[in-house]
């Protein structure tokens, strides 16, 4: 029933983050009036407050480390692109280098860019805030489309959160499962390989037929 509540929420509503965050604490709060309802694991009322602290004893290191994750963000100056930082001096770089070359050299390295850059802004929106307005007018000189540009920082906002340990998500679940970020990579990194092979090539083709 949450699911579907959450579901609608998204949908209809326009639900995130605070919002969904209350629709599962209140789920809780209900599964564990019906537990002492019906006597479940002879339940008492204590026990949901009990059960409450257990979870977040095993959710506090990873919400530490999410939130360790988010300052390095921060330090390098946030995702404002309108405010001097860390982060808009090297977006401001990278666009002079890429200047001169061929379009599939440009689109492909423009991809080979936003997978690095997704490590200092996991955030897709704060990446696209920084990296489109340069980007997009810098595919129009380069000889390369607009759209080839927004797929190059599509694909390299995706398969590069599958490893970035500043991406939120990663961390907290890597830590909720108990599973340490270093024996995470050994087990994704030829996986992500082809993945980001496949995203070259069709990168390349984008740029061959115009896209």
């Amino acid at each position: 029933v949450t699911v579907v509540w959450v579901i609608w929420g998204v949908m209809a509503k326009g639900y995130y983050m605070a919002e969904i965050a209350t629709q599962f604490f209140i789920m809780g709060i209900v599964a564990g009036v019906i537990g002492v309802i019906f006597h479940l694991n002879d339940m008492k009322v204590n026990d949901i407050a009990v059960s409450f602290k257990d979870g977040a004893k095993d959710l506090i290191g990873a919400a530490l480390v999410v939130a360790m994750a988010q300052g390095i963000m921060q330090v390098l100056g946030g995702s404002d692109p309108t405010t001097p930082t860390v982060i808009n001096t090297i977006m401001y770089g990278i666009s002079q280098a890429l200047s001169g070359l061929s379009g599939a050299a440009a689109a492909v390295l423009m991809y080979v860019f936003q997978s690095v850059f997704n490590f200092f802004v996991v955030s897709g929106s704060g990446q696209a805030a920084i990296t489109m307005p340069i980007m997009a007018p810098l595919a129009d000189l380069l000889g390369v489309s607009r759209q080839t540009s927004v797929l190059a920082f599509q694909l390299g906002d995706a398969f590069t959160n599958l490893i970035v340990p500043t991406s939120g998500c990663l961390i907290g679940s890597l830590a909720i499962a108990k599973i340490e970020w270093s024996n995470w990579i050994k087990f994704m990194w030829k996986f992500l390989g082809i993945l980001m092979i496949g995203a070259v090539i069709t990168i390349l083709i984008a740029v061959a037929i115009g896209f």
